[in-house]
């Protein structure tokens, strides 16, 4: 296992060999999935894109994406950093629930479930066609990791499969569901990161049992630990304002996982 840490003289290389991608106003997109249910995301889509990432938020995973564009609840660390993924020149798609989980509980109890698999399914099949010839990545935080992984692990082999995938602030344990490290990672060929908060003071994240989910990736063609420290701790400790965010590390944090990406990507 690699274990990979933020290093300055590395940003700063790929800062210097990147051009920032022009702002392109967001689309709000609604893909028809399963009978009678549309999956709504907000598509950031600078030119020549580099590759595609899917963002899953943690929590409930409602984020009321308006059909303007706006909002509701973005405070997520993903969320919020979105445009920061659209600067190093990758198409985003930002994922929220489907038309018929548009109340509580939201994605809650829905994230394992073969329907949310469709509703993904049909978002990696939209971006195969509208971001041609590029990869397209799951990146998902915090309970957003539990939709990822359990859809790679789902999709492995298929055309529908993702082609790599990023797990930041990962459910490492969880007494009311299936964390991460219980899924069947040893199924994955492709391409796994995992981003953590070495400070994460969230119950279901504990630093100590990382290598619980390391130590399962044992297919995966490339696999590295991007660690941090520091940053600015808010409020509950699962929560997108504290280290379980990366608050305040949001455009290292990124600029490292693109980096990491286009690293291994085959495309100019």
């Amino acid at each position: 296992m690699a274990v990979a840490r933020t290093l300055v003289a590395s940003i700063q290389v790929f800062m210097a060999t990147t051009v920032l991608a022009q702002s392109v106003p967001p689309r709000v997109i609604d893909v028809p999935t399963r009978p009678g249910v549309t999956q709504r995301f907000l598509f950031m889509a600078p030119e020549n894109a580099r590759a595609a990432v899917v963002l899953f938020s943690g929590g409930n995973g409602g984020l009321g994406i308006e059909s303007s564009g706006m909002i509701d609840r973005g405070g997520n660390f993903l969320v919020r950093s979105r445009q920061l993924f659209a600067d190093q020149g990758f198409a985003v798609a930002v994922i929220d629930a489907p038309s018929d989980r548009q109340s509580p509980l939201f994605l809650s109890g829905f994230r394992q479930t073969p329907e949310h698999l469709a509703d993904i399914k049909a978002v990696i099949a939209w971006l195969h066609q509208s971001v041609k010839e590029r990869p397209v990545w799951l990146v998902g935080t915090s309970r957003g990791t539990q939709s990822v992984a359990a859809i790679a692990t789902n999709l492995g082999g298929t055309a529908d499969s993702p082609d790599g995938i990023v797990l930041t602030s990962t459910i490492l344990t969880d007494r009311q569901g299936r964390p991460v490290p219980e899924m069947p990672l040893g199924k994955l060929t492709i391409p796994v990161l995992v981003v953590h908060h070495e400070q994460d003071g969230c119950r279901y994240c504990a630093f100590r049992d990382i290598p619980a989910l390391m130590n399962k990736l044992t297919k995966a063609s490339r696999k590295d630990l991007q660690t941090y420290t520091g940053g600015v701790d808010l409020g509950d400790p699962c929560e997108a304002q504290s280290y379980h965010g990366f608050n305040g590390l949001e455009k290292e944090v990124v600029t490292n996982i693109t980096t990491w990406i286009s690293r291994g990507s085959t495309t100019p």
